[in-house]
């Protein structure tokens, strides 16, 4: 597929009915905040009857901490797909093995690491995430993608500890370039486990059949949205299979190339609010139908 980069004449289907969009990259400014010109897009939509769905590999109390009062009872892909949230109820949930969380938190515990890898863990739980280092950075870091956080002597307590959690995913973050320790460190992981990188210093290691993706698809048949409905936006490859969910997909102008060439269009750069111009576009061009529509009538 070759991808059409989107202008203001593109037409787009006036029976649109979801709009998903990854957070970091995408829907998130420069300064990864939720740009302000979104809340009156989002308050369009909500009257439009069309369903705006976050889809992040945050935990979803960052996700519902970070939209609030404005979808109190919203929809969410969080944990890149392991949890699911349609309209306030959850309606998928994945977990990894227990065993397969202490082999994860053995690999890196026992590893060698390359010079210039300062990595730590993320055992990311269904009631919180969890983690075993408490420096300033490694902290900070976190608590940008989980707001709910615990703090473990032994990350094996997750999993084995009197409040066991069910574990979700498992996150790794590296201040260098995580690709190495990735590829490295996780090898022995794939084909049994997916190991994506979802950021420029964050891999995430989950079960095997679950991506964002899996959330779109489980989002729509529940709520009755055909992928034909779905407006998709992404810009990393934690995001490559969800663009084939909906057949409005975009890569952003600052997506990893895969992507680019995934996608059916090229939205303007998160940095220049590529989603926001987009659904704005979108709901002008309902918003001129319907009026059309009823001066006919």
């Amino acid at each position: 597929m070759s991808a059409t980069r989107w202008t203001t004449s593109t037409p787009l289907d006036g029976d649109i009915s979801m709009v998903v969009a990854d957070m970091d990259g995408t829907l998130l400014d420069g300064d990864s905040r939720i740009p302000e010109g979104f809340w009156p897009l989002l308050e369009r939509m909500q009257q439009a009857g069309i369903e705006f769905v976050p889809a992040s590999g945050r935990q979803i109390f960052t996700l519902r901490d970070m939209f609030g009062e404005a979808m109190p009872s919203g929809s969410f892909i969080a944990e890149n797909g392991n949890l699911v949230v349609a309209q306030g109820h959850t309606v998928s949930v994945t977990a990894l093995p227990a065993d397969a969380v202490m082999r994860m938190i053995d690999i890196l515990a026992l590893a060698d690491l390359p010079q210039g890898h300062d990595v730590g863990m993320v055992v990311c739980g269904e009631h919180s995430a969890y983690i075993n280092r408490r420096d300033t950075p490694f902290v900070d870091e976190c608590r940008k993608y989980y707001h709910r956080l615990e703090f473990l002597d032994d990350l094996h307590e997750a999993v084995t500890g009197e409040r066991a959690d069910r574990v979700l995913k498992v996150a790794v973050f590296d201040f260098g370039d995580v690709r190495v320790p990735a590829d490295e460190l996780f090898a022995p992981l794939r084909g049994q486990y997916q190991v994506v990188v979802s950021g420029a210093h964050w891999v995430d290691i989950m079960d095997v059949n679950t991506d964002k993706r899996r959330g779109v698809v489980a989002l729509q048949e529940q709520l009755g949205i055909t992928p034909a409905q779905t407006m998709v936006f992404g810009d990393y490859l934690n995001d490559l299979q969800m663009l084939g969910a909906g057949e409005w997909s975009f890569a952003m102008a600052n997506a990893y190339p895969d992507l680019l060439r995934e996608a059916r269009y090229i939205a303007p750069a998160n940095t220049e609010y590529g989603v926001l111009r987009i659904i704005d576009a979108m709901l002008r061009q309902r918003e001129s139908r319907r009026r059309h529509a009823d001066a006919a009538n």
